[in-house]
């Protein structure tokens, strides 16, 4: 790469978070990456800073903090899962579009990479669906460099991070043969990141990133 990649993580205390996070210390062609979290991510590492904040609704605390980057990997998200649909909207909606709004205001040429989800669709019939497309849709109006709106399925995550959901290692022994038989539909936390880091360079992609995309794109500079 011949820009250097660097990037703020949001959401590096959950499991694709951590992912994207882990990938972006290893690699060679990131320079720098900032972690905004609301408590300690329980990483040191000489390319990391991290801020502690608690409010995400209100950045203004640390928007001197926030300029030099080209990158944002958004990987803060909520389940939709026993919230209503008022609290999954605002912490969905409301809060990805305030954090990307200050971002675009302080580096308009960043790439900004969202985790959305497969199946996301602003016109479907599932409420988080409609929610996610139009946290997308809306994202993409923004004036960023460009914004890449992950669909990941099924994630295998990364072998010996501590924010993985302890439900993972009952079945990730049947990713391999599961990926086989529908390869559109299972993704790696390794390959989620790499495609993240790829992106930066990787300009005039698609808007939204399928699984297949995914893994394309996190093997494509190698």
């Amino acid at each position: 790469m011949e820009n250097k990649v660097r990037a703020i993580i949001t959401g590096a205390t959950g499991m694709v978070g951590e992912g994207v996070l882990h990938e972006c210390l290893h690699h060679p062609d990131v320079e720098q990456v900032l972690v905004i979290n609301r408590r300690p991510c329980g990483y040191v590492h000489a390319k990391l800073k991290e801020i502690i904040h608690a409010d995400f609704f209100d950045l203004s605390p640390i928007a001197d903090q926030l300029g030099g980057y080209n990158a944002c990997f958004f990987c803060l998200g909520s389940s939709s899962v026993g919230v209503s649909k008022e609290t999954y909207y605002r912490m969905t909606y409301t809060l990805t579009m305030h954090v990307a709004e200050t971002f675009s205001k302080v580096n308009p040429d960043m790439t900004f990479c969202y985790v959305s989800g497969a199946g996301t669709n602003a016109t479907g019939r599932l409420n988080w669906a409609q929610v996610k497309g139009k946290t997308e849709n809306d994202l993409m109006k923004l004036p960023f460099a460009q914004v890449l709106n992950f669909r990941p399925g099924i994630i295998k995550p990364t072998k010996g991070l501590q924010y993985t959901h302890k439900a993972y290692h009952y079945f990730m022994w049947l990713f391999p043969l599961l990926r086989a038989f529908n390869k559109n539909s299972f993704v790696t936390l390794r390959e989620i990141g790499l495609a993240m880091i790829h992106a930066v360079a990787l300009r005039d992609q698609k808007k939204a990133i399928e699984v297949g995309d995914i893994i394309e794109m996190a093997h494509a500079l190698n």
